[in-house]
C-alpha cells in the first residue's frame, strides 16, 4: 500500500521506508560511525591515569569539555589554589571514552568526566559526569561563580540548565546536519537552523538587559553558554555557520561573546585538551600552569 502522506519516492534516499523494527549496522552515523553504537558499557580494559592534583579531569576540547576547563582556569585566576588539576586527553575519535576506567567515572561514555580525590568529607573520590553537574559541584566546593543569594542563584541555574537543554539542538541537530551529515537534507537543516536562531534570539533579548547572562555577575552560566553560543556568534564554530545564520544580527550576544573572549582564563581554558587548530593553541594535557608556556604542541614539535 502506498503511503499517501509520506510517499517513499520523496524520502531520502528515494524509496526508503522505515522498517517495523530498527536494527543497528556498522556504518550507521556517517563520519561518527566508528564510535556510535546503541549499547553502553566498557569495550576495552583501560585504567585511567591519575596525576598529582586532587582534581582529575578526563576530557576533550569540545564545547562541553571547554565549559569545565574554563571554570577551572577561572577558579585558579581568582585565587582558589585548590582548583589545580590534571587534564587528561580523551580522544573520542579513537574510542577512549569506552575504556573501563573512563566508564567507571562516566557510565554514559561522554566527555567531560571529573574525579575529585580530595572531597570535603575526606572520603573516597567522588565521580562527576555531565558538565552542569561538574560545574555546579566545583562552584559550590570553592564558593565562587555561583551566587548564594537565592534569586541570583536560581537565575544562574536557570540559564545553566537552559544551555544543557538547548545546546543539543545546536550541536546534535544544526551542527550535525549542516557540517557532518554525509548528505545535505534541507528539511533537517531548515528545522535546526530555525531552532538555533530562536535560541540566539532568546539569549540576545536577555543580554540586552544584563551585562552577563544571569545578571550583573560573571557566573558558571556564562562559562557554560560561551563555548556553544559565544563561539557561534563569533563564527568560530561550524565552518560558515555564522554567515549562514546571520549571527552578526544578534548584537548583544556578539558584545557579550567578545567581552568574554578577552578573559585570560577563558583563553587558557579553551586550549586544554585541544587537538585541532593552530599548534600554539593546543595543549593536549595540562598538569601545571606553566604548561601553557612550555607544552603547547608548537613547543613540543620543536623540541
Amino acid at each position: 500500500m502506498t503511503d499517501e502522506k509520506f510517499p517513499p519516492e520523496k524520502n531520502l534516499p528515494a524509496g526508503y521506508v522505515p522498517p517495523k523494527v530498527w536494527t543497528w549496522e556498522p556504518g550507521n552515523g556517517g563520519q561518527f560511525a566508528s564510535i556510535n553504537r546503541p549499547t553502553a558499557g566498557a569495550q576495552t580494559d583501560v585504567e585511567l591515569k591519575v596525576g598529582k592534583h586532587p582534581l582529575q579531569l578526563y576530557s576533550l576540547a569540545t564545547p562541553n569539555g571547554q565549559k569545565v576547563t574554563i571554570l577551572l582556569e577561572e577558579l585558579l585566576a581568582a585565587g582558589h589554589t585548590g582548583a589545580e588539576y590534571d587534564a587528561w586527553l580523551i580522544n573520542i575519535g579513537k574510542g577512549d571514552q569506552f575504556g573501563s576506567g573512563f566508564v567507571g567515572v562516566n557510565p554514559n561514555s561522554k566527555i567531560p568526566a571529573l574525579a575529585d580525590h580530595a572531597p570535603v568529607d575526606g572520603g573516597k573520590p567522588i565521580r562527576l559526569f555531565e558538565s552542569a553537574s561538574i560545574m555546579t559541584y566545583l562552584a559550590e566546593k570553592f564558593g565562587a561563580f555561583l551566587p548564594t543569594d537565592p534569586r541570583a542563584r536560581a537565575e544562574t541555574l536557570n540559564w545553566l540548565f537552559w544551555q544543557m537543554g538547548s545546546a543539543p539542538f545546536v550541536g546534535g541537530g544544526f551542527g550535525h546536519f549542516f557540517s557532518y551529515a554525509p548528505v545535505k537534507i534541507q528539511y533537517a537543516i531548515d528545522r535546526y537552523a530555525m531552532e538555533t536562531k530562536r535560541q540566539l534570539d532568546v539569549l540576545n533579548r536577555q543580554l540586552a538587559e544584563t551585562e552577563f547572562v544571569a545578571g550583573k555577575d560573571y557566573t558558571i552560566a556564562d562559562m557554560a553558554i560561551w563555548p556553544w553560543y559565544g563561539r557561534l556568534a563569533l563564527d568560530q564554530s561550524y565552518p560558515d555557520a555564522g554567515t549562514f545564520l546571520s549571527t552578526h544580527e544578534y548584537t548583544h550576544v556578539v558584545r557579550w561573546a567578545k567581552q568574554l573572549a578577552e578573559r585570560p582564563a577563558l583563553k587558557r581554558g579553551v586550549m586544554v585538551n585541544k587537538t585541532s587548530g593552530p599548534l600554539s593553541e593546543q595543549l593536549h594535557e595540562r598538569h601545571d600552569a606553566a604548561d601553557f608556556d612550555t607544552k603547547t604542541q608548537d613547543k613540543l614539535t620543536q623540541a
